[in-house]
């Protein structure tokens, strides 16, 4: 059995903030510890694949730089999909296909404009809605539709409890393992390690046992997408793509014939937002 682990890093053990969990810099201290917890969370997923059969586990560093994970500090035989790249058609599924039997996401978060959601947000910081055919859509729904259209179910979540109340309410099934509780944006009620991991280790187990009863999660047809920012230059730089157009200061709005063109679209325009705060510079 073949099981596909997509690891952020806001939903992980212990975190509560950028300084925490965003990149190699002197600005953001504690990333050490954030990769040490990582580590410690895709692990107890592991373990719980294994223990429900999974014969073979590709893990996928689905974070920022995505060179979080070290991988003498995974379990033994995994193998992790590690770094950076453009023109990836799967996002922070890349890695994933139709040979896969069930896949997990762990450490996610939930999407922008989460109340009380530890550090939410879609995607980028610039991302203020995003909407596929009017659904407000983040990163668990992408990630899950990504998965499903190789007809792979998400089995199993790690997140904040509204991450996880976000995963539930829309993919049926799914096992999940809260790590923390928010207080803020920026502060939560933490589980220790030793709890986490013995949650995040039974719903894998459990998941990975269920997978062939949970049914993959897909966006069928034509895709409408919406993009609404939070500063009027990334708006405009991202309408530069084929298809999309200004609707208003903040909003980028086009049709796409199919999920793939649509997720395409919203990879690109990470870039192309990027872009537009370059340019005052």
């Amino acid at each position: 059995m073949r099981v596909f682990i997509s690891a952020d890093i806001e939903g992980i053990t212990g975190l509560v903030s950028w300084a925490q969990c965003s990149k190699p810099d002197s600005k953001f201290y504690d990333w050490p510890f954030s990769r040490r917890m990582m580590s410690h969370d895709v692990n107890a997923a592991v373990r719980g694949a294994r223990a429900a059969g999974a014969t073979e586990i590709v893990v996928k560093d689905s974070h920022g730089c995505s060179k979080n994970l070290v991988i003498d500090e995974l379990e033994p035989g995994v193998r992790l999909i590690s770094g950076g790249g453009h023109g990836f058609l799967e996002g922070m599924m890349q890695g994933i296909s139709k040979d896969f039997d069930a896949a997990m996401l762990i450490g996610y978060h939930g999407k922008a404009g989460t109340q009380r959601g530890v550090m939410e947000h879609t995607l980028t910081g610039g991302i203020h809605r995003l909407k596929i055919n009017g659904v407000e859509t983040g990163e668990i729904g992408l990630s899950a539709a990504t998965a499903g259209r190789f007809n792979v179910p998400i089995v199993a979540i790690s997140s904040d409890q509204k991450g996880c109340d976000e995963a539930t309410g829309f993919l049926k099934g799914i096992q999940t393992a809260v790590t923390k509780t928010a207080l803020s944006r920026y502060s939560a009620d933490l589980k220790h390690p030793s709890e986490t991991g013995e949650l995040i280790f039974e719903a894998a187990r459990s998941g990975t046992a269920s997978a062939k009863k949970i049914s993959p999660f897909t966006i069928e047809g034509k895709c409408h997408l919406d993009v609404e920012y939070n500063r009027s230059e990334m708006a405009e730089s991202c309408s530069r793509y084929p298809g999309l157009k200004l609707i208003d200061g903040f909003t980028v709005s086009g049709d796409f014939p199919d999920f793939v063109e649509a997720h395409r679209a919203i990879w690109v325009m990470m870039d192309l937002e990027s872009g537009g705060l370059a340019s005052q510079n």
